[in-house]
């Protein structure tokens, strides 16, 4: 199991845009399709999965990158050397929020994951929730209207 979640972060930052990419050609022509939406209107539940499919692919793509930022295969001191921190060094980790730091004996950290990572992951995970409850209640809300 560690090793296709090794393999998921591994090829997350390559496979991500590519399913990011499908999501948004295939929004823009469901979109180009339509009529102009009018004021009021709630989008369709295929458009609304469009759109939770995009943000996901954001969110893993942010969130792969900034988890392998901070992955060194060989050895921790080489990898807070490739980042110009010198002397003894701890890295540190967290998951979520993401963050690696390397941290030397004195105290002083720096940072290897990107500071966009972050406030990505976080909007993506807020429009992939939103995307779906809207979905679901445009799926109840039809489902009703049938009745």
């Amino acid at each position: 199991m560690d090793d296709l979640l090794f393999i998921a972060l591994t090829f997350g930052p390559f496979l991500a845009p590519c399913i990011g990419l499908g999501a948004a050609v295939s929004l823009v022509r469901r979109v180009c399709r339509r009529q102009p939406v009018l004021a009021g209107h709630l989008p369709g539940v295929a458009t609304c999965a469009l759109v939770a499919v995009l943000a996901g692919a954001a969110a893993y793509g942010a969130y792969s990158w900034g988890v392998m930022s901070g992955f060194y295969i060989l050895d921790p001191d080489q990898m807070c050397a490739s980042k110009g921190v010198s002397g003894d060094h701890v890295v540190t980790r967290w998951t979520l929020p993401v963050s690696a730091q390397c941290v030397t004996s004195d105290g002083a950290g720096t940072e290897l994951a990107p500071g966009w990572v972050n406030p990505v992951i976080f909007t993506g995970l807020a429009v992939l929730f939103l995307a779906f409850v809207t979905g679901t209640l445009v799926a109840v809300r039809r489902r009703l209207s049938l009745r």
